[in-house]
């Protein structure tokens, strides 16, 4: 018989590449030889799938997309230049690297994500404790200062009162409220080592 150019008969001098015949067949539409090609091809397609990706799941899946791949580029198999089982192991060996470069890419795109993510929760984690610890000295700041600045300064900056509203809740004169604010915020300042 000759395929392509290419005489494949069993005539004594060699074997007959058996799926080089039913992959030429395939390529003109014949599911039965297709059929008996994925018969006489898949284990073999599946080892050296699995040997590549270890993942059986994933293995399973590239097998299918080898033989799809298979089914539809039949017809750019050339008999005279290559063994068919060569071509169909090539096209498996090939969508198993692929997979595995999917997958590493996919991993390492994780990886940075989740490094972004850590860092960005890092960071509010360590601005909120700062934020506490601030919180925490301006509070032991406060309670050094004499009553009157603490209650001007915490109506002020606490309670959103403006400098009249709390010369009239705590009955003094405006003036004097604004005394008690300057030197309690004096005070703070120098007990925080704040430079004004």
């Amino acid at each position: 018989m000759v395929i392509d150019g290419l005489d494949v008969s069993d005539d004594g001098t060699g074997p007959v590449d058996h799926i080089a015949l039913l992959l030429v067949a395939a390529a003109g539409g014949d599911q039965q030889s297709f059929a008996r090609l994925y018969d006489a091809m898949s284990s073999r397609v599946f080892g050296l799938i699995l040997r590549v990706l270890v993942d059986r799941s994933q293995s399973e899946e590239v097998l299918q997309e080898v033989f799809l791949e298979v089914w539809q580029s039949a017809g750019r198999f050339a008999p005279n230049r290559g063994q068919g089982r060569s071509w169909i192991l090539t096209i498996a060996h090939r969508r198993a690297v692929d997979r595995v470069r999917a997958s590493q890419a996919s991993t390492e795109r994780d990886r940075r994500a989740g490094a972004r993510e850590l860092a960005a929760v890092s960071e509010g984690v360590a601005e909120g404790v700062e934020l506490r610890m601030e919180a925490r000295r301006v509070t032991d700041a406060l309670k050094l200062l004499p009553q009157p600045q603490r209650e001007a300064v915490v109506l002020s900056y606490y309670g959103g009162y403006s400098q009249s509203e709390i010369a009239a809740m705590v009955g003094a004169p405006l003036g004097t409220v604004k005394s008690r604010m300057r030197d309690g915020l004096s005070r703070l300042r120098d007990q925080l080592g704040v430079t004004a």
